[in-house]
């Protein structure tokens, strides 16, 4: 008998090691904002590691798959950015993972586009998923990867409005060098080599 070449991919084997998280708000209306800059990548982490991230789980997407040799599940919350620590402490969990192993990515004002941070624990420094989470959890021990977005052009731009702007084409293409190396750093770190992420992509 034929092996069924058509097969769906199969989910690797195993518990679920590390969970990474990419905050954002859903909705076509809020794609390319500056606000979802944790949105842009995973899924560029997804489409790089081959992971399909459409499973409807934890107030929001996911999908497992495999990265630095770990399996994991890639989670998008679609709880609306302020919620954000509904889902993921719901994943956590499921899955019994501490915030170690729980890695977030998101948007940072204070950070040109093209720049990124990696820091392992710490305050949520004014970003609103960031703080509920850590709010829900009860720990600031998450491993986060910041992507800069870049500060407001002027002190008369309202905060909301700016961080709901879209990128324009220099920014953006800025911002995914950043999630180039924001997707590097995910493979390092769940290998337990943060230390070598944060002395190369740190910036």
């Amino acid at each position: 008998m034929f092996p069924n070449l058509f097969a769906a991919k199969s989910e690797p084997a195993g518990q679920i090691e590390y969970l990474i998280v990419g905050l954002g708000n859903p909705g076509s209306k809020y794609e390319n904002t500056r606000h979802n800059a944790g949105f842009m990548a995973l899924d560029y982490i997804a489409e790089k590691f081959g992971v399909r991230v459409d499973r409807v789980k934890f107030k929001g997407l996911c999908g497992t798959g495999l990265i630095g040799g770990k399996k994991v599940l890639l989670l998008k919350p679609s709880t609306y950015m302020n919620l954000s620590g509904q889902s993921v402490t719901e994943a956590m969990r499921f899955y019994k993972l501490p915030p170690e192993k729980t890695i977030i990515l998101y948007d940072d004002i204070s950070l040109d586009p093209g720049r990124m941070r990696i820091r392992m624990k710490g305050s949520d420094g004014g970003q609103n998923g960031m703080k509920n989470i850590i709010y829900l959890s009860g720990s600031d021990r998450f491993p986060r990867i910041k992507i800069g977005t870049g500060a407001k052009p002027s002190p008369e731009w309202d905060l909301a409005d700016w961080v709901l702007s879209k990128f324009n084409e220099a920014d953006r293409k800025a911002v995914y060098e950043a999630i180039d190396h924001a997707c590097s750093s995910v493979e390092l770190i769940v290998q337990e080599r943060a230390s070598e992420a944060m002395n190369k992509y740190n910036s």
